[in-house]
């Protein structure tokens, strides 16, 4: 019996690694595909970018610097932040070379449907309150950008406080690694925006 078992498993475990071979590298295209198509998006007309990683927070922060004719076009900003109501969600943000926010694409997110989720779409007011503006200029709470909750100008979604949180964390994350890149200044950790007290505050009940 012992033999049968452990012959089941040694398939079984061949067949999940065998599945996870061939998906691998599928996987990591529709990956870098996403990457390309959320730049497109969230930056202005450029030809080439170049990429620095960055340490915020203990997570890995990428900015690309697009150019234009040898000239700075933008910056985009992968980020991400780990307070999401269904865990850790990733965002491509794309800033001006003066620092308006040109737009926003979701990555990854795994949040409540159709309230969490919401994040993603091209018209929600996470988005809205931020577009086109530079952040420096909105109403801010020890620096940061935050919800109108917590006493900052940016709507969340609703019935989603906590994913709208995790957002303008991820936010405030781009935002300083735009502001490194841009101006030379090193990046520092900044204080979450969606913190376990936060998250104690809801019940872990809804969003």
């Amino acid at each position: 019996m012992v033999a049968v078992l452990l012959g089941i498993t040694l398939v079984a475990s061949a067949g999940v690694g065998a599945v996870y071979m061939i998906t691998k590298e599928p996987i990591a295209q529709a990956d870098a595909q996403a990457k390309v198509e959320a730049l497109t998006k969230v930056l202005p007309s450029f030809e080439t970018t170049t990429s620095d990683v960055l340490t915020i927070d203990d997570m890995p922060i990428t900015v690309y610097t697009a150019t234009n004719a040898g000239a700075v076009a933008g910056y985009a900003v992968e980020t991400m932040s780990k307070n999401g109501f269904g865990g850790a969600i990733s965002l491509m943000v794309g800033f001006t070379p003066e620092g308006e926010v040109v737009n926003v694409s979701v990555l990854k997110q795994a949040e409540t449907p159709g309230l969490g989720t919401k994040m993603a779409d091209e018209d929600n007011v996470l988005l809205a309150s931020i577009q086109g503006q530079r952040l420096e200029e909105k109403k801010l709470v020890d620096g940061r950008l935050a919800v109108k909750k917590d006493g900052g100008d940016v709507d969340a979604l609703t019935a989603a406080t906590i994913s709208s949180r995790a957002y303008v964390d991820a936010i405030n994350r781009a935002w300083m690694a735009y502001r490194s890149a841009a101006t030379g200044v090193a990046a520092t950790d900044t204080a979450s925006g969606a913190t376990q007290q936060n998250l104690n505050e809801e019940g872990g009940q809804n969003e």
